[in-house]
């Protein structure tokens, strides 16, 4: 586990594309990558989410898929193919279920990026990476916990 204290917007978003580059460098698995976010509203992980998608090559700008649930983007690495952003806030794991989200988290040249993770919890696999998000004790200040080392 591993603790990051974060400043800004801009520096969350950093982080997050360094940590994106590292999962980009590791060898592919047998299924897609999982990075399960929780938090407070207004902690972070819509800033994480952009930073992320940036460090993976993801065209254009992201924004959260709260009405909708899940987007996907195209991937410019070797390693994915396919991005998807998911914002689990207004939904239940029923719903993912019937989005696909199993058949999704099978193909490794997939990344899922999960907004409000927690609320899905039962159906994601063991191995998803967790972060949490925490707001820190200035305004803009947020301690980001990742669950494993990368």
């Amino acid at each position: 586990m591993s603790t990051y204290l974060s400043s800004s917007l801009a520096a969350t978003e950093k982080f997050a594309r360094g940590l994106a580059e590292k999962i980009s460098g590791k060898k592919p698995g047998k299924k897609a990558v999982i990075v399960a976010l929780a938090g407070e509203l207004g902690a972070g992980k819509t800033a994480f989410a952009k930073g992320f998608a940036s460090g993976l090559g993801v065209n254009g700008r992201i924004f959260s898929p709260t009405f909708i649930l899940m987007r996907k983007a195209g991937v410019k690495n070797k390693k994915f193919r396919d991005f998807f952003h998911i914002d689990a806030y207004r939904a239940t794991d029923k719903n993912f279920l019937k989005l696909g989200i199993r058949e999704i988290a099978e193909d490794p040249r997939n990344i899922i990026l999960i907004e409000w993770a927690d609320k899905l919890k039962r159906i994601l696999p063991k191995s998803a990476i967790w972060i949490k998000f925490e707001h820190g004790k200035g305004e803009n200040e947020r301690i980001v916990t990742v669950n494993k080392e990368l």
